[in-house]
């Protein structure tokens, strides 16, 4: 059954634009129309969100959002099941992954909630000299205005949230666009959010008929803040165009290295490299792809990382037993075959997969030592590629994995501290595991994209701080300032 989405933009009314079909990445099935916006939507859009946050009296007070959020959750665990296919389906994420996503942006929207009972402002010391005596002064949180949120399309529920809960926590009205080739989950979680008691104008989400739509809504001096999940070239475009005063975070992607240290536990390491190179078919901003291997373990390591990836089961993501799904496109699957054959063709040894599995699926791939200048070394290939390098001194690997302009998280396996705080201190990342992949993450904890990889910092509360102001105020005495400086 298709189903039929139309634009979630107050009076706007039917659309006169070409609607956006949705297809599933495994068998190019239709699954959605999408009614999209032009030119008039957006501004209407944009308008109705800037009315509301240039009237204080009709901002939402914290205890009703906490109230809508909190809603919104119980929805959306009543609904989890039918939310994970519909994720599955659009994205390609595999069920058993996209139930796990579901179960995340439920416990995201929770945290945003809680957020409002626990970040406040702080108290600024007075009375500490002449200048500040008999004054109190402290501040208080206030929204930073109209969040307008461009998402991926590898994780269409929980980025979202990531992107729209902070702005409803912050008090912020915002209006999201999802990506074109996942945008399903998007509306279903503002439908949600609407069903919890959200007024429609204080929550909007579009699919823009144009590019050019799509930046006239990312640019208008309207714009707070502007929140962005997806590739560099666009991301760092979109930025040069924001108007002057609009703040901005960033995450793109990069090419996540992994050092491997002679005394690593093999057992252990290898089932965790493989989850997090080949989980959603590679299509993760911090998917594993560099693995740097001491000599000592390097053969080894490439073998069962093979066998493992031989044994996984690619397919129709919607089935229970499927552990990789497709790629987004056909084309991407062109893509990545290219760049593998680039790499064999330059020497790379061949562990596991290198070919295409169908028009969709491209087989869990394992190269061990392809060349450092070819396209699987030094770009994000978002493929289910995993790259093996021996390396014979510690600082060799150090230099080669902060060989490219992406820092994003990194890892490192050993059993020995030494080694692991070097590591840490040394390798280029927001982040460093140790003694797992790369790919980590709990939705509370810092994640920031450094040099060409991003800018900000995401995860669900620094997005909140973010998208509020602290506001100052000063209490003084009713009395005519002394001549000892009160004024200065």
């Amino acid at each position: 059954m298709v189903g039929h989405f139309q634009g979630m933009v107050p009076g706007a009314g039917r659309s006169t634009t070409a609607p956006l079909e949705v297809r599933a990445p495994f068998d190019g099935q239709l699954i959605a129309i999408v009614e999209t916006a032009d030119a008039r939507t957006v501004e209407l859009a944009l308008a109705m969100a800037y009315a509301l946050f240039r009237d204080p009296d009709r901002w939402l007070s914290p205890a009703r959002r906490i109230e809508i959020l909190r809603r919104a959750a119980q929805l959306m665990e009543a609904r989890a099941p039918s939310l994970a296919l519909e994720t599955a389906r659009e994205g390609g994420k595999p069920l058993v992954d996209s139930q796990v996503e579901v179960a995340r942006a439920i416990d995201g929207v929770l945290n945003c909630a809680e957020l409002l009972r626990n970040e406040a402002g702080h108290v600024i010391p007075m009375n500490v000299n002449a200048a500040s005596m008999n004054r109190v002064a402290f501040t208080q949180r206030e929204p930073i205005g109209v969040v307008v949120a461009v998402s991926a399309f590898n994780h269409p529920l929980n980025l979202i949230v990531h992107q729209v809960g902070p702005a409803l926590a912050a008090g912020c009205p915002f209006i999201v666009k999802p990506a074109e080739d996942a945008p399903l989950s998007c509306f279903r979680f503002v439908e949600i959010l609407r069903e919890a008691g959200l007024p429609e104008a204080w929550g909007q989400a579009l699919v823009t008929a144009t590019r050019d739509d799509a930046a006239r809504l990312v640019s208008d001096r309207r714009v707070g803040f502007f929140s962005f999940i997806g590739s560099a070239a666009v991301g760092w475009m979109l930025r040069s165009r924001l108007a002057p005063g609009t703040r901005c975070a960033l995450e793109h992607g990069g090419a996540a290295p992994v050092i491997v240290a002679p005394d690593v536990d093999l057992k252990m390491a290898l089932p965790k490299l493989a989850k997090g190179g080949f989980y959603h078919a590679g299509q993760v901003c911090v998917s594993v792809q560099r693995v740097f291997a001491h000599h000592s373990v390097v053969e080894p390591l490439a073998v069962g990382l093979g066998d493992l990836a031989k044994r996984l089961r690619v397919g129709d993501p919607t089935l229970p037993e499927t552990e990789v799904g497709p790629l987004i496109r056909p084309r991407e699957v062109a893509r990545a075959d290219e760049w593998v054959k680039e790499a064999l063709a330059g020497g790379a040894k061949l562990i596991a997969g290198g070919h295409p599995l169908s028009e969709s699926c491209y087989a869990p791939t394992v190269l061990l030592d392809p060349p450092a200048d070819c396209r699987v070394s030094t770009c994000e290939i978002f493929a289910p590629v995993i790259c093996i390098y021996s390396f014979d001194d510690f600082d060799s690997a150090l230099r080669r994995a902060n060989a490219l302009p992406y820092a994003f998280q990194a890892a490192v396996f050993t059993r020995d501290l030494n080694t692991a705080l070097s590591a840490y201190a040394r390798l280029d990342a927001s982040a460093v595991m140790v003694n797992d992949h790369t790919a980590f993450r709990v939705d509370w904890m810092p994640f920031a994209g450094l040099r060409e990889s991003g800018l900000g910092v995401g995860g669900i509360p620094y997005s909140f701080r973010d998208m509020q102001i602290e506001k100052l105020l000063v209490l003084s005495p009713e009395r005519a300032p002394s001549l000892a400086g009160d004024l200065s």
